[in-house]
C-alpha cells in the first residue's frame, strides 16, 4: 500500500444529484417524483400519520378513558432513600435530591413517601408528603417544610355547587319559564 492510496475514493464534498436534467441523466422527466398525484408538486410533504389518503389507523382505533396530557408530573422519593443518601442534619430539597440522583428527569412537584425507616434528623423540603413520611421524619427529630406548588386536594371535600339559573334554556336566552 502506498500513501497515495489512503484517501483514494474518499470524496469529502460530494455533489448532490441534479434531477430533471433530461433523459440521459437517469433522473430526468419526472425527477424521481413519479407520474401523477400530490407528491409531484414542490413543497409537498406528508404528515407522519399519512397513509395514502385513506383513514389513518390512529383515527380508526377507538379511544377510551381520560388522558390528562397537561397534568402535573410528580417525582416520588422514599424515606429509606433519604436515610441512605444524606448525613444527619442535612437539608433535603429538590436541588439536593437532583444532585444525589434520587429525583431524575422532568417533574413539577416532589412527594416524599413513607416506605422504609429514617434514623437521622433531616430538614426535608418538598411539595407533598404522605402521612407516614411526615410522621417518620418528625419522629426522627427532623423538620418538614412544605414548598408552594399546586394546592393539595383534601379528601372528602366537594366542589362548591355552581349557580344555575332556572328556566328551560339555562339562562342562555329569553323564553324560559320560571
Amino acid at each position: 500500500m502506498k500513501i497515495s492510496d489512503v484517501n483514494r475514493g474518499v470524496h469529502k464534498n460530494k455533489k448532490r444529484m441534479r434531477v430533471g436534467r433530461g433523459p440521459g441523466s437517469g433522473k430526468g422527466r419526472t425527477a424521481g417524483r413519479g407520474n401523477k398525484g400530490q407528491g409531484q408538486l414542490a413543497g409537498w410533504s406528508a404528515p407522519a400519520i399519512f397513509e395514502g389518503g385513506r383513514m389513518p389507523i390512529i383515527r380508526q382505533i377507538p379511544k377510551r378513558g381520560f388522558h390528562n396530557r397537561h397534568g402535573l408530573l410528580v417525582a416520588e422519593v422514599n424515606v429509606d432513600d433519604l436515610d441512605a443518601c444524606f448525613p444527619a442534619g442535612a437539608e433535603v430539597n429538590p436541588e439536593t435530591l437532583r444532585k444525589a440522583g434520587l429525583a431524575k428527569g422532568i417533574w413539577h412537584e416532589l412527594k416524599v413517601l413513607g416506605d422504609g425507616t429514617l434514623s437521622k434528623a433531616l430538614k426535608v423540603s418538598a411539595h407533598r408528603y404522605s402521612a407516614q413520611a411526615r410522621a417518620k421524619i418528625e419522629a426522627a427529630g427532623g423538620s418538614v417544610v412544605t414548598l408552594p406548588g399546586a394546592a393539595p386536594v383534601e379528601k372528602g371535600k366537594k366542589k362548591p355547587a355552581r349557580h344555575r339559573p332556572s328556566g328551560r334554556l339555562g339562562g342562555r336566552g329569553g323564553g324560559g319559564v320560571g
